[in-house]
């Protein structure tokens, strides 16, 4: 199938690359259907792009590639949303902000994303601990894991970006034309 992004052009996606939101995001209750994608022109984030609404799209990370042992502890609703079996870990994924100052962009740690990947669904959960912050600045620690190692790019050092669909525009074909 076909979805159109206001970033990314029209992109080729799989039916079983959507990952279902039962309850919506946070301020974008009604967005239900979302996909992450990885644009290998971006050396840093994936991106979570709704198939519903063109121009809603967020970058994501994964909390661990800035904070170091992060390990959300979820309500029994939560696991019972994810429908998570025994013992199984959800993949989390921190939305970024970025501001016009990128040395000032920050990370959702309170209310990470969730995802069942085996079910493909998902849940923003807000987490009881309090020592996490909504705006979790991190434009430093993303500067020091660079320095640390020049050569690998923080994106590789995801598995979120290998969970996403690369980006490729559709073909003539299934453009219809």
């Amino acid at each position: 199938m076909i979805i159109a992004t206001t970033r990314f052009g029209k992109i080729q996606i799989a039916q079983d690359d959507i990952i279902h939101f039962s309850e919506g995001i946070l301020g974008f209750n009604d967005l239900r259907r979302f996909v992450v994608l990885d644009d290998h022109n971006d050396e840093i984030f994936a991106w979570l792009q709704s198939c519903e609404m063109p121009d809603v799209a967020f970058p994501v990370l994964e909390p661990e590639i800035f904070a170091e042992n992060y390990a959300p502890v979820l309500t029994k609703m939560d696991c019972e949303s994810l429908k998570l079996e025994v013992g199984q870990r959800p993949r989390a994924i921190a939305i970024i902000t970025i501001p016009d100052d990128p040395t000032q962009m920050t990370a959702n740690l309170k209310a990470p994303i969730l995802i069942n990947l085996k079910l493909k669904i998902a849940r923003q959960c807000v987490l009881q601990d309090n020592s996490l912050q909504i705006r979790e600045p991190i434009f430093t620690k993303l500067q020091r894991r660079v320095v640390q190692n020049p050569s690998v790019s923080i994106k590789s050092q995801s598995p979120v970006a290998a969970m996403g669909v690369v980006i490729k525009p559709p073909s003539n074909t299934e453009l219809g034309i």
